[in-house]
């Protein structure tokens, strides 16, 4: 029985936080024993959720520097996870890619045109009024996701 996540990559999506470097490294282990390629992936939040005061045309210039701005830290974060973890992280094991959206939307389109075999994610852990006003992604994405999902936390000593 053949199925299309057989060959599918580890979709790991990050925010560039601690919890997000922690499913890398989990995410890289799971590949080389899956013999998986991994796919960064960090999503733009939509413009929807900045002030209304915006016109259009200043939301895609705007747009346009958060894109920018985005693929540098996202550069930034490989080249930063690769330099303290090059013993077990290769620049060359990674894809990335940027998109710009609803993280928990686009994080689970991406899975689906990838056909990503499973997906690692972190997640900051937030409990109480934060939890319910904002919301988890990770937490979403669990509950949406059509293929496995692991959820990672990093040690909260080490978050700043």
């Amino acid at each position: 029985m053949s199925d299309k996540h057989e060959t599918g990559p580890i979709l790991v999506p990050v925010d560039f936080s601690a919890p997000s470097e922690a499913a890398l490294l989990l995410g890289v282990e799971l590949g080389r024993c899956l013999q998986r390629r991994l796919l960064v992936l960090h999503v733009v939040h939509d413009p929807g959720s900045m002030p209304g005061y915006y016109s259009q045309a200043l939301k895609q210039k705007h747009l346009a520097r958060i894109e920018d701005g985005a693929a540098d830290m996202l550069d930034d974060f490989l080249k930063r996870v690769v330099k303290a973890h090059g013993d077990l992280v290769k620049r060359k094991q990674l894809d990335s890619m940027l998109v710009t959206g609803l993280p928990s939307s686009r994080i689970l389109e991406v899975a689906k045109k990838s056909d990503a075999a499973m997906i690692v994610i972190g997640s900051k852990g937030l409990t109480g009024w934060k939890h319910l006003m904002i919301g988890s992604v990770a937490e979403q994405v669990v509950h949406l996701a059509p293929i496995p999902v692991t959820v990672v936390k990093s040690d909260r000593k080490k978050r700043g």
